[in-house]
């Protein structure tokens, strides 16, 4: 057990997690993931509100990016910026975002903007197991059907861009909850996924885009070099992203 989980235990408790019986131990540990989930989710809440109040000055008809934290940790704007692209850009990433998550705030992170054009990734956070025994993927494609439909009976002449997920690369280095999610979000489940979102893309006349090139190494994963913990992604990472969105930026 990590030293940092033992002193958080131990604090909660108020004995050592060595002391406790089992079932002790299985509270605390149920008490520390309910704390986690209330951080979490008091975050989103704020990053909605803060979004929510810059929505009221924004400019309508420029460019969106929304998604989960894929998105959210794209600095975007700064390389459009800096690389002189000459347009506005909007990023509505939110960290740990579902697509429950996404339906329910979607006016705030999507509408409220009334984009000419729409880059979204959505839904690597529901590649785990769902509370209601439903299979993930199903609830996924269920979900991101609903986004969609929204968007073509709201933003009908709106470009939209589902971007493929990124690949990730399994480590036993990093932190306890991405070696968790490592479990369900695997690069052979994300490819079957994206296969399934690029006929759904299809299906409602859209753009699937796969802005992929250069993260990958020669097994397909995510470049050891780039990635923070398997999952996300430093800045360079997302430039390579960035240079390969340009033709869809233009």
């Amino acid at each position: 057990m990590r030293k940092e989980n033992e002193a958080v235990i131990t604090q909660l408790m108020g004995k050592s997690p060595y002391e406790m019986t089992k079932e002790e131990l299985l509270a605390a540990l149920d008490a520390c993931g309910e704390m986690a989930r209330n951080l979490v989710g008091s975050e989103q809440k704020n990053k909605v509100r803060n979004y929510h109040e810059m929505n009221r000055i924004a400019k309508k008809g420029q460019i969106l990016f929304t998604g989960s934290s894929l998105m959210e940790q794209f600095p975007i704007a700064e390389y459009a910026l800096s690389k002189d692209l000459g347009k506005c850009v909007y990023n509505r990433g939110i960290g740990g975002t579902t697509t429950d998550d996404f339906l329910r705030e979607i006016d705030t992170v999507l509408f409220d903007l009334e984009p000419s054009k729409v880059f979204i990734n959505i839904g690597t956070n529901d590649i785990n197991e769902q509370s209601d025994g439903e299979y993930w993927q199903d609830h996924l494609l269920k979900n991101y059907e609903e986004i969609l439909r929204q968007m073509k009976v709201r933003l009908p002449g709106t470009m939209v861009y589902m971007m493929a997920y990124y690949p990730v690369n399994p480590t036993d280095q990093g932190p306890d909850w991405a070696k968790n999610m490592f479990k369900t979000r695997t690069n052979e489940a994300l490819n079957d996924t994206n296969s399934k979102l690029r006929k759904l893309a299809k299906k409602y006349g859209y753009s699937f885009i796969d802005v992929n090139d250069g993260l990958k190494d020669e097994n397909g994963q995510l470049r050891a070099e780039i990635t923070i913990e398997g999952l996300h992604m430093y800045a360079g990472g997302y430039e390579s992203v960035y240079d390969n969105l340009l033709k869809y930026l233009a």
